[in-house]
């Protein structure tokens, strides 16, 4: 769907595409369409389906489609109210309960992880021949904030708790997000308190809202800057979980500060290539000043050779897209045009560009095209052809 859409996305199509996706339950291709223009105020009330019809197929992605923004205005909220309550019941029943009360099946659950929107995962549940995914604790988040309901820290935590061995899944998602997004000093300070938390889960929970709290303030004052990098230092010197400890080093990476990378460093060498991918990441904002200190240009060089590739891919796009142009990085980025894994190549290619290197266009030759609907191979390659644009004259901006 993404290739095709990408290749040519006809009007007409992508918006009787996004019914059809509506109708058909489908609520990551809904999603993805209206990422590519579709226009759900095109859509009739008979193309469409009733809120309770998506609250009860249990994904978020769906039922968030059919409350976009240009057809929102069509729900009273005696319709959301509906929504919120029957969304309530199947989180506080369960899935599988509620499945096997509608059903009257005692069969055994077929249970299986899917992909709800670009990011977000949920478990799908079938019995009885009826097929449901579990995140209604996310649709119940998304309609509170439509009705304006201040829902309580705690009560908010749960509904992720109930998620917290199911990797990106939709709820867990969007209460963080929600929690993030208040950026008040009460859900500031409960958060905070769950570093101290004996449940690895929690402390990931609050690592996470704390990150998001920095992240999402745009504020002049930037009020939350200051404790969040207090925070996040002293935490990512005890922290013993792998998940928090990224999470952690992910949320430094955010922070323009020395004492950030000072942090970062001492992991770098860790035995999770998670960990080390974090500590890559995180120096990707070091491209601000002329040039990376002399540990981080040491720390990045030696990530550029790590064992695992997702860690050299992105250590090699962090010194692509930096400031520091030193020859000792442009050798470094050619010594792995010849990697084993093609995206590794293609940073590489990548940041020889972006270093006005010449050694990007044989390597860009022998790549070959990008990959058909792959936009990142795009963007690796296009980068070769506007170097030879700068190179040859033909383009000074």
């Amino acid at each position: 769907m993404r290739i095709l859409l990408h290749e040519n996305s006809d009007s007409d199509y992508v918006d009787a595409a996004f019914c059809l996706a509506v109708r058909m339950h489908a609520g990551h291709i809904a999603q993805l369409l209206l990422q590519y223009g579709a226009d759900s105020g095109q859509s009739g009330p008979e193309d469409l389906i009733p809120l309770s019809e998506a609250v009860d197929s249990g994904s978020p992605a769906l039922f968030e489609a059919l409350l976009d923004h240009e057809i929102r205005g069509r729900y009273p909220e005696s319709e959301l109210l509906e929504a919120r309550n029957l969304a309530r019941r199947w989180h506080e029943t369960g899935v599988e309960a509620e499945l096997r009360r509608r059903t009257g099946s005692r069969d055994a659950v077929v249970r299986a992880s899917v992909q709800d929107d670009e990011y977000n995962r949920v478990d799908e549940f079938t019995l009885g021949g009826m097929t449901v995914q579990d995140g209604h604790g996310a649709i119940l988040t998304y309609v509170e904030e439509l009705l304006g309901v201040r829902t309580s820290f705690e009560e908010l935590m749960d509904r992720a708790m109930a998620h917290a061995d199911q990797e990106n899944h939709a709820t867990w998602s969007s209460v963080t997000i929600l929690l993030g997004g208040r950026r008040d000093q009460a859900t500031w300070t409960a958060a905070a308190a769950l570093r101290t938390n004996p449940d690895p889960s929690r402390r990931l929970f609050g690592a996470e809202v704390l990150r998001l709290t920095h992240l999402f303030d745009d504020s002049d004052e930037d009020a939350f800057a200051g404790p969040a990098l207090d925070t996040f230092t002293d935490w990512s010197a005890e922290e013993t979980d792998l998940a928090v400890l990224t999470e952690v080093l992910v949320a430094l990476g955010e922070h323009i500060d020395l004492r950030a990378e000072a942090a970062l460093l001492p992991h770098a060498g860790h035995l999770d290539a998670r960990v080390r991918r974090a500590v890559a990441q995180g120096f990707s904002d070091w491209s601000s000043p002329p040039a990376f200190s002399g540990d981080a240009r040491t720390a990045l060089l030696r990530l550029m050779t790590d064992p695992v590739a997702v860690v050299r891919k992105t250590a090699c796009r962090v010194v692509a897209e930096g400031r520091d142009h030193d020859p000792v990085f442009a050798d470094a980025m050619a010594a792995v045009l010849d990697d084993p894994s093609r995206l590794v190549q293609l940073a590489a290619v990548y940041g020889l560009a972006l270093h006005d290197d010449e050694r990007c266009v044989e390597a860009a030759r022998l790549l070959g095209p990008p990959q058909r609907g792959s936009l990142e191979e795009e963007g690796y390659l296009d980068a070769v052809w506007r170097y030879e644009w700068r190179r040859d004259g033909r383009w000074t901006s």
